[in-house]
Parts: C-alpha cells; sequence; structure tokens
C-alpha cells in the first residue's frame, strides 16, 4: 500500500470513527466501547474490508469491471506492491453513484482510510494486512464465478460456509491476530485462532438468514442456498415472491439453524480473549448476544426476513443488552446467552423497561 508519505492528522482518524458510525450501527457499538490502541485499529481495518464489500455487492457494477475494480484495490493494500491507492480510487470513480451515501463516501475516501492505515503501528499493520487481502481474493472470486448471473447464487452449503468465510470468519482472524500480539501464551492463542472463524461465521449467517429481502432486491444476491430452496420447491429467482413465503421461510429456518452450529464456538472465543491491547469483552458480547436476539427472533417469525418488515431485536433490547455488556464477566456470558434466546432482554430486566 503505497499513500501519502506524511501521515493524517487527528481530523482523518476521527472521520474513519465516524464513517464507522454510518455504515455500520452495530460494528460501531463495538468500536465505542473498545479503548486505544484497539479501537482505532479495529475501526480502520474494517473500514478497509468494508471499501471490498460495497464494490462487491454493487448490482450496477458489470461483474469484469468490479472483478478489475477489486484486484486493483487489493494490489493497493499489499505492502508488497507497487499500486498506490489512488489507483484503486480512480479505477473505481466511474463507478460511484452520483449521490454518495454512508458505504460509498467510505469507498470514495478510500485514500483517507490508506493514509490512516500507514499510521497504525507496525504491527497492527502486519496484523490486519493478510486477512483483508483474503478477503478480498475472495469476493473477486465470487464476482468471477458468478459473472453470469447477474449477482451471487450461493449454490449449496459448502459454498455458503466459504462465502461466509471470506465476508467475515477473514474479520474473525483481523481481530485475532490483533488479540494475539505480545504476551498471550501460545495455547491460549491456538484456542483462539480455532474459535475466531467460527465466531465471524455466526455473525455473517445471521445476516443471511434476516436480510434476503434486502439482499435480493437492492443487491440482487441470493445467499440462500439453490440445493435448500430447490428441496422445498423454490427458484433463487422467485426466493421472495408471495407464492413462496412458507416454503422459503423454512429455508431461512433452516440457515439460521445452522448459524445457531457456531453459538458455542464464538462464546468460547469470547471467553478466551485476552483484555489486552485496549481490547474489552463488552465490545464483542454486544454483537455476540444480539446474534442470539435476533436468531431468537428468527426462529419466531423466519417469513419476516422475505419482506420489507425484516427481522430485527427492538431498540430497547439493543440498550438493554448494552447496559448488561457493560459489566458482564466471561462466566455470566452462557447465563445471558440462555436468557436472551429465551425472551426478549429487555422485559427480563425490570430497570429497562
Amino acid at each position: 500500500m503505497s499513500g501519502r508519505e506524511h501521515g493524517p492528522d487527528a481530523a482523518d482518524l476521527a472521520w474513519c470513527h465516524e464513517a464507522v458510525q454510518g455504515v455500520s450501527r452495530t460494528f460501531a457499538l463495538t468500536v465505542d466501547v473498545l479503548e486505544e490502541p484497539m479501537a482505532s485499529q479495529i475501526c480502520v481495518g474494517y473500514l478497509l474490508c468494508r471499501v471490498a464489500d460495497t464494490v462487491e455487492d454493487a448490482g450496477h457494477i458489470p461483474p469484469d469491471a468490479q472483478s478489475d475494480v477489486l484486484r486493483t484495490y487489493r494490489r493497493a493494500i499489499d505492502p508488497d506492491d507497487e499500486t498506490d491507492i489512488g489507483e484503486f480510487r480512480e479505477a473505481v470513480d466511474e463507478w460511484l453513484p452520483a449521490e454518495l451515501d454512508d458505504d460509498w463516501t467510505v469507498v470514495a475516501e478510500a485514500p483517507t482510510i490508506a493514509a490512516t492505515f500507514e499510521e497504525l503501528d507496525p504491527d497492527a499493520q502486519e496484523a490486519i494486512v493478510p486477512p483483508v487481502l483474503e478477503m478480498v481474493d475472495g469476493m473477486a472470486m465470487f464476482v468471477d464465478r458468478h459473472a453470469t448471473e447477474g449477482g451471487l447464487r450461493i449454490d449449496d452449503r459448502d459454498e455458503l460456509e466459504q462465502y461466509c468465510y471470506y465476508a467475515a470468519g477473514t474479520v474473525g482472524n483481523l481481530i485475532t491476530n490483533l488479540l494475539t500480539r505480545g504476551d498471550v501464551g501460545e495455547e491460549r492463542a491456538e484456542r483462539l485462532r480455532e474459535t475466531a472463524e467460527e465466531f465471524g461465521l455466526l455473525l455473517q449467517l445471521v445476516n443471511v438468514s434476516k436480510d434476503v429481502y434486502d439482499d435480493y432486491t437492492e443487491e440482487n444476491n441470493v445467499y440462500l442456498p439453490a440445493e435448500w430452496l430447490e428441496a422445498e420447491g423454490v427458484d433463487q429467482e422467485r426466493v421472495v415472491h408471495p407464492e413462496n413465503r412458507e416454503s422459503s421461510a423454512r429455508v431461512v429456518d433452516r440457515t439460521a439453524d445452522y448459524a445457531r452450529s457456531f453459538l458455542d464456538d464464538a462464546q468460547a472465543y469470547l471467553e478466551t480473549m485476552p483484555l489486552s491491547n485496549g481490547n474489552t469483552l463488552e465490545a464483542w458480547t454486544v454483537p455476540y448476544l444480539l446474534a442470539v436476539g435476533t436468531l431468537r427472533e428468527l426462529g419466531t417469525r423466519p417469513e419476516d426476513a422475505l419482506t420489507e418488515t425484516g427481522v430485527k431485536v427492538s431498540r430497547q433490547e439493543v440498550f438493554a443488552v448494552m447496559s448488561a455488556a457493560s459489566d458482564v464477566g466471561r462466566d455470566s456470558l452462557a447465563e445471558l446467552r440462555q436468557t436472551i434466546a429465551r425472551t426478549p432482554f429487555h422485559r427480563t430486566v425490570g430497570s429497562a423497561d
């Protein structure tokens, strides 16, 4: 990655923190309760990933151009390549929407993110780069693989897991690379590495389960596996059609159940992570417990994932979870998970009502 010779000032870093608030409220909750230097390292690392994610999700970019832009970005991020981040900015320029939303503003500001990244500690940069390169490689591969379909069409469970790995398992590895720097015992580091991908897979599979309608109508992507839909007599192109509501809902249910299979490993990841370099248990407990709550809601009404209604936990529950997570200990994680799996959390805590 070759950016400006003199790194960004505090204003650029402040912009990065503000940008995360716009593109992911859930991830912003995490960054907000991390301490420095981890907060800024995770924030900037996430934005590097988000640039690629937005390009990969862009239905208006022809697949050939999409993979070219992604590969230019990959070269610009790679410290062993001479490509400048400005070359990516030029390559993506013609595809920027006339009016930039929060996601596309992040893409347009990739040079700012890259310059901010270059001011991080060298060991943090080394921790962040490999998972980001792997993510971009995977996204370009998926764009190429489904180039004739006009959007992603996942075939079976193996491909779904592979996609979720590139989209979020890599982020789990990025977090783990940052957590395992310094004085972390090898046994602990190994346990983290063994469960990092599962933490990412859980969160991504929850998104896949709950966002079927938006993924199809806004981005022309169908992540529910064709094989599972076919077993219910549903064509992927009619996944959100009202006549298939009941059948597609069973596939949403099946995908959510698949997500649940990663809950134990994700919990083990949280129970193992070191609280050093500004890391906090609260930061990762919040998205984990919100995933548990979302899976509960999906279990109650999977058909809502197929309509504009969507599936999400209430704002009251989000606030109650955040409040509980602020003083959660490793030994209370399992109990919190069980409580939230049964009923909306704010209803179990009188003070949050």
